[in-house]
């Protein structure tokens, strides 16, 4: 039985807020791939995907009906844009499902690493009540450089200064609000690298920013700088950062995202290494910005079957 909107990706906490929005659609949990996601999305004009599901020209090209594509993401690199404007395919995002959560989890991995709250309860556990050798470090007064003061790197300015840190930020389009309400200094990249103690990263992934952490910026880093990566792992080398990690120029890498990142053997060493701290993508994944994804995702498809003009288009870019 074929029906005309597939949502691909759905984990199965959100199938019944699918199912109540979508009665007959098709509902996906798996990450699928060449023929069996061909199979599954030929008769659909409408699908909603997240950021697994690669939707290449090819692909595309043996979907005839497809007209509507949702991902339910800000990103959308797994998607073919040129191929789907060639087609006449709408592909529209979601461009703010929650940008606080993912700040959160900045500050999350940070206060869980720095202040050792893993291996602390592991000793506890164990019997051994001792702080010894569970020595952290505190935030307040020490440089944060935020790459990207968009709208999660914005949240992360406000974050960063109720701890009382110094902020550095870099942007092509500098918030001065931001910086006159929490003191943000706007420099260039080299001279955040250079003096922060602390980068965390909050930029798309595009051809300018692919690696845009290498052996070379790592090497003009402070000794010992923090690396936060909740945005996508493409933006760091990931050997250049194993080798800063073995010498200790990097002194915690903490990563949400990763290169080549459902590919476990590639990231094997980085992963396993002590200083690496990894979580499996989950920054974004919290109850009201779940929920906000899918109900924009339901929006952009109910304009699109009403006629209307899509709020979350992403035309504009198609040619990029």
């Amino acid at each position: 039985m074929s029906h005309s909107i597939v949502f691909l990706e759905v984990d199965a906490e959100d199938a019944a807020l699918v199912r109540e929005r979508y009665p007959n659609a098709t509902i996906i949990g798996e990450v699928l791939e060449g023929d069996a996601l061909v199979d599954v999305c030929r008769d659909a004009e409408v699908v909603s995907c997240f950021i697994y599901t690669q939707f290449s020209r090819e692909v595309l090209n043996r979907l005839p009906k497809l007209t509507l594509l949702c991902t339910r993401s800000v990103g959308y690199n797994h998607i073919d844009l040129r191929a789907c404007s060639e087609r006449g395919i709408t592909v529209c995002n979601v461009p703010d499902y929650g940008s606080h959560v993912i700040a959160e989890h900045v500050f999350a991995l940070l206060l869980g690493t720095l202040r050792h709250i893993s291996e602390a309860d592991d000793r506890v556990e164990l019997g051994e009540f001792s702080y010894h050798g569970l020595r952290g470090m505190a935030l307040k007064g020490k440089t944060i450089g935020i790459v990207g003061t968009g709208k999660i790197g914005s949240v992360a300015v406000r974050i960063a200064h109720g701890f009382g840190m110094r902020i550095l930020a870099t942007d092509p389009h500098p918030n001065l609000d931001l910086a006159q309400m929490y003191g943000v200094q706007y420099v260039d990249k080299a001279a955040l690298f250079a003096h922060s103690d602390i980068v965390t990263l909050h930029v798309p992934a595009l051809p300018d920013t692919h690696h845009m952490l290498d052996a070379d910026v790592f090497a003009s880093m402070k000794h010992g700088v923090v690396i936060i990566n909740t945005a996508r792992g493409e933006l760091i080398d990931s050997d250049a950062l194993l080798d800063a990690l073995k010498g200790g120029k990097v002194a915690y890498a903490l990563l949400d995202v990763l290169e080549h990142e459902r590919n476990f053997e590639e990231n094997r060493e980085l992963i396993g290494h002590p200083n690496a701290i990894t979580t499996p993508h989950i920054a974004f994944y919290a109850d009201d910005s779940t929920r906000n994804m899918y109900e924009d995702c339901f929006r952009s498809i109910a304009q699109w079957q009403r006629g209307e003009d899509i709020g979350n288009v992403v035309a504009a870019l198609q040619e990029k």
